[in-house]
Order: C-alpha cells, then sequence, then structure tokens
C-alpha cells in the first residue's frame, strides 16, 4: 500500500502562483506515473496534468502553458507548480499514481484545496 500526502495548498489573488508537492510513502511499480487532478465546487473531478519516469508529461488544455509537472527522481516527490493562478483553478487537488500511462490510477492522496480569488 502507497500513501501520498498533497501540500502547498492555500489561497491566493488572481495572478498568482503556488507549487503543490506530493509525497509518495514508498516508490514501487505502482509509482512509475503520477498526475494531478482536480475537482472544484459543484464540479466532476477532471485531470490535469500527467507525467511517467520516462519523462513524458500531459496537460488539460486549461492549464497548459501555466502549470508545469514534475517528478524528482531522487526524493520520488510530485510537483505541480501553478502559475498565472485564475478564479476558475479553485478547487480541491489530488494527486495520483499508477503502473503505466494505460493503467487505471491506483493510489490517491487527501487532497489539498487551492483558492484564487479575483
Amino acid at each position: 500500500q502507497v500513501q501520498l500526502v498533497e501540500s502547498g495548498g492555500g489561497s491566493v489573488q488572481a495572478g498568482g502562483s503556488l507549487r503543490l508537492s506530493c509525497a509518495p510513502s514508498a516508490s514501487t511499480s505502482d509509482t512509475y506515473c503520477m498526475g494531478w487532478f482536480r475537482q472544484g465546487p459543484g464540479k466532476e473531478r477532471e485531470g490535469i496534468a500527467h507525467i511517467c519516469r520516462d519523462g513524458g508529461t500531459t496537460y488539460r488544455d486549461s492549464v497548459r502553458g501555466r502549470f508545469t509537472i514534475s517528478l524528482d527522481s531522487a526524493t520520488n516527490t510530485l510537483y505541480l507548480q501553478m502559475n498565472s493562478l485564475k478564479p476558475e483553478d479553485t478547487a480541491m487537488y489530488y494527486c495520483a499514481a499508477r503502473s503505466s500511462w494505460i493503467a487505471t490510477y491506483k493510489y490517491w492522496g487527501q487532497g489539498t484545496q487551492v483558492t484564487v480569488s479575483s
């Protein structure tokens, strides 16, 4: 069992930046790929950025160019650098881990709240 712990959420004004972190309790084959999801008020959860240890990344159109996902191979920590934040980015942000690009995400964190005010 792998536990994922997010941190770095908070409240910022529009145009500001935040960096989220996600620390897994272990590095296993099930953490080969990781991703960030978010769920805003009254909205469904959506995937926003994904990365695997092969270096590949994908982004949701709404965050591409503003958010950057990265994975520190030395510490196995996942990051999400969020710049030019907008009020519509307000959501609970979750990290997740899976074994490959096509696998279902197996492990989930508890989430960290991001609130962007106008």
